[in-house]
């Protein structure tokens, strides 16, 4: 927990009502989510019990598996959900734009991307499980499922990957996204509890929020109390109606939350960078559909030695970017560098925009600042108020910082008007920049060194798949 959390935690339970982390929404909130709240069989990690799901608060849908240790019942309620999922995600394929890239052919982009919206990350994890057990099933051979079941698969898996990706927001969890957004007066533990979470932010703490007789668990996992009083006399029963009624009881509150939660981060302005990140994840779910269209194979099991390299390097990469943006983009996020000594911000006393090193234009800029600035003449930094510039430290002494702009001031002989800080002027400078190494060398797969388990197998359907457990 970083020093400025802490003391927001401090004054929320001084306060007795949540404290803002940030000052701007560093997420996308789609216009049109798909809302998925779902639980499962206790004891089971990927048997499915039931989900509400939608994109529409007054009209959810509620599935209900009435025997979750049924197969066939089981695979009905993933052809179910298909029904919706699919069809919700494969519309936003349909509008593209035609994308240039420098040095690359162009490409075709989704004008708009779905987002998957669930209530914590268990419910992300059970997604993840549930596309394991469901994407490499056939509608043919042995054990048989409708057409849609290994499509929802594959989506649902790209969901729940695109989750762990630094900065994306094709998938929310919720109550972490409050979480990056608030702090509250309880652990990070509690704030797992959707229903308490979201108490803390509005009105303040709410001893009924942790009862799960008036605020269920907002799942995968139900609660044992419900469990052995409700929910198993229904199913030893087979009672259909009655499973579908006691879910329901179960369902609905977390959906309410998870609306109500969503609305709370929409009221937030977002961050400059935050349309940036979503083009990036429309690009990506632009490159998903089209695999699905061109018939590729499921996303492996486990990713082969070269595979697992690239992803870990592009997601490395994504993690410095996110960090970098969420801090231009956040004065309260760059508080945190600054507190560090990795950033600064003072006024401007003076500058030299004339000032040159051989027939390279090199203005100086001497800022006063009260921050501790540990950094060694040289670093490069960056700013916010001038995005693109680069700029180099040195000297900093006794509260005052000498920095030489050394690009983003024109190609001219003199600098462009603006792009050098002038005396009076509030400046920010980091070392936080998005100048990253690029993608490491890697070999291509059919390449992999026998040190590192070799070229792995091409994927050949098999009756095998039929058979993976739900667990």
């Amino acid at each position: 927990m970083s020093v400025l959390a802490a003391l927001a935690r401090l004054r929320a339970m001084a306060a007795g009502i949540g404290q803002p982390l940030v000052t701007v929404r560093h997420c996308h909130v789609a216009a049109r989510p798909l809302v998925f709240v779902p639980l499962k069989l206790s004891g089971e990690a990927a048997a499915p019990l039931g989900a509400m799901v939608g994109t529409d608060r007054d009209d959810p849908r509620l599935l209900v598996v009435p025997q979750p240790r049924n197969r066939d019942h089981r695979f009905g309620w993933a052809a179910e959900l298909a029904e919706i999922v699919v069809p919700y995600v494969e519309g936003f394929a349909k509008d593209t734009e035609t994308v240039e890239r420098k040095n690359a052919d162009p490409y075709e982009r989704a004008l708009d991307a779905p987002q998957l919206v669930l209530p914590n990350r268990a419910g992300v994890a059970f997604t993840a499980l549930l596309g394991r057990s469901t994407r490499f099933r056939r509608p043919d051979g042995p054990y048989p499922v409708d057409p849609r079941v290994p499509v929802l698969g594959r989506w649902l898996t790209y969901f729940a990957e695109r989750a762990a990706y630094p900065g994306s927001s094709l998938t929310l969890a919720v109550t972490e996204e409050l979480s990056r957004h608030w702090a509250t007066g309880q652990s990070a533990l509690e704030d797992a509890n959707l229903a308490a979470l979201l108490a803390w932010i509005t009105t303040g703490p709410d001893p009924g929020a942790e009862d799960p007789a008036i605020w269920p668990p907002a799942g995968p996992a139900t609660d044992p109390g419900f469990d052995a009083r409700v929910l198993a006399p229904a199913i030893d029963g087979q009672d259909e109606a009655r499973i579908a009624a006691a879910l329901s009881t179960q369902l609905e509150p977390t959906w309410r939350l998870v609306w109500q939660a969503l609305d709370l981060l929409r009221d937030l302005t977002p961050g400059a960078s935050v349309a940036q990140r979503w083009e990036h994840d429309r690009a990506s779910f632009s490159g998903m559909a089209a695999q699905l269209a061109e018939g590729a194979p499921p996303q492996a099991r486990r990713d082969g030695a070269v595979a697992a390299a690239a992803r870990l390097a592009r997601m490395e990469r994504a993690q410095a970017g996110y960090d970098v943006q969420r801090a231009y983009d956040d004065p309260l996020v760059m508080a945190e560098y600054r507190l560090s000594g990795e950033a600064f911000a003072g006024e401007v006393v003076s500058c030299d925009p004339a000032n040159a090193e051989g027939r390279k234009l090199r203005p100086l800029v001497v800022i006063k600042t009260d921050d501790p600035v540990r950094l060694a003449p040289g670093a490069s930094l960056g700013t916010p108020q001038r995005r693109g510039q680069g700029a180099q430290l040195v000297s900093a002494e006794d509260g005052l910082v000498t920095v030489k702009i050394v690009k983003g001031m024109g190609r001219g002989k003199t600098a462009a008007p603006g792009s050098v800080p002038e005396a009076g002027e509030r400046v920010c400078y980091t070392s936080l920049t998005d100048d990253f190494q690029g993608s490491p060398a890697l070999p291509e797969a059919e390449l992999t060194p026998w040190t590192h388990g070799g070229p792995p197998p091409a994927y050949e359907p098999s009756d095998a798949d039929a058979r993976e457990d739900w667990s």
